[in-house]
């Protein structure tokens, strides 16, 4: 089987697609790389700021979602990011040209779409070395009918 373009696996679209390439996955995780480069979303003086590694990791776990519903014919649906526990990251902010490589596994995961992940980032440096940058574990939700949960939300 084919690599999927990991954009077909996320419900975001344009500059907000933030990941760019499926590595791998299976039942509980993937892995997927981000490179940071001068026209990446959130660069500001050369680096993106490490709060941004949440968002790599809730798109991480997006494509994970994604993927299991394509294996299962069905569309990519939307989520949502509920929060992080114990986010930890090793630097200040990602520099221009970092090779991350995000990896996301299922902690656990209810009936009724909530779910924990739990993540990390590593960096591919210049030597071909990789270290551990940032992990946490995040508190997904996914409702089975988005537009229904959000009336229900705004009334």
């Amino acid at each position: 089987m084919n690599a999927p373009d990991i954009h077909s696996l996320v419900p975001h679209s344009g500059a907000m697609s933030l990941l760019d390439r499926f590595v791998a996955a299976d039942e509980d995780n993937l892995t997927a790389q981000v490179t940071i480069r001068p026209d990446t979303m959130f660069l500001l003086d050369g680096a993106v700021g490490a709060w941004v590694g949440v968002e790599y990791m809730a798109q991480a776990v997006a494509a994970h979602a994604g993927y299991a519903a394509t294996r299962r014919g069905e569309p990519v649906r939307v989520g949502f990011l509920l929060g992080t526990r114990r986010y930890a990251c090793a630097v200040p902010a990602f520099a221009l040209g970092s090779v991350l490589t995000v990896h996301v596994h299922r902690a656990l995961q209810g009936e009724n779409g909530l779910g924990a992940f739990d993540c990390r980032i590593e960096d591919i440096g210049e030597d071909g070395g990789v270290r551990e940058v940032a992990t946490a574990t995040i508190t997904v939700f996914q409702p089975d009918n988005v537009e229904e949960f959000l009336q229900r939300s705004a009334e």
